[in-house]
């Protein structure tokens, strides 16, 4: 089922959601295939979305040894006045305590 992740900048949390549920969580992993979704003609934010089609694949404040076996490669960037991203798709993302979201590589892959 797709979900939906954003950060909730109020409660500086992270919101995951899909059709049946809404949950908030610290950090986020976020382990395989992720695109990201504009909605631009929303009147409220937020209006960039990172989406995922596996909601098993969403682990909520993971142990800092599973976060251990990635590395981090860039920051995924969010223009919020122009409702945009720097990178649109990927595999294996970190959402972070500080706001920050990071795109990951398995430290085995070279």
């Amino acid at each position: 089922m797709k979900s939906k992740i954003h950060r909730c900048n109020c409660r500086k949390v992270w919101s995951i959601q899909n059709r049946k549920t809404k949950v908030t969580a610290n950090t986020v992993l976020l382990n395989g295939a992720w695109t990201t979704e504009l909605k631009p003609e929303r009147k409220c934010n937020p209006k960039g979305f990172v989406t995922t089609q596996n909601s098993w694949e969403i682990i909520f404040n993971p142990a800092s040894e599973l976060v251990e076996k990635f590395v981090k490669v860039t920051k995924l960037m969010y223009d919020k006045e122009n409702v945009h991203f720097n990178i649109n798709y990927g595999e294996y993302l970190f959402f972070a305590d500080d706001g920050s979201c990071y795109v990951l590589r398995k430290r085995d892959e070279v």
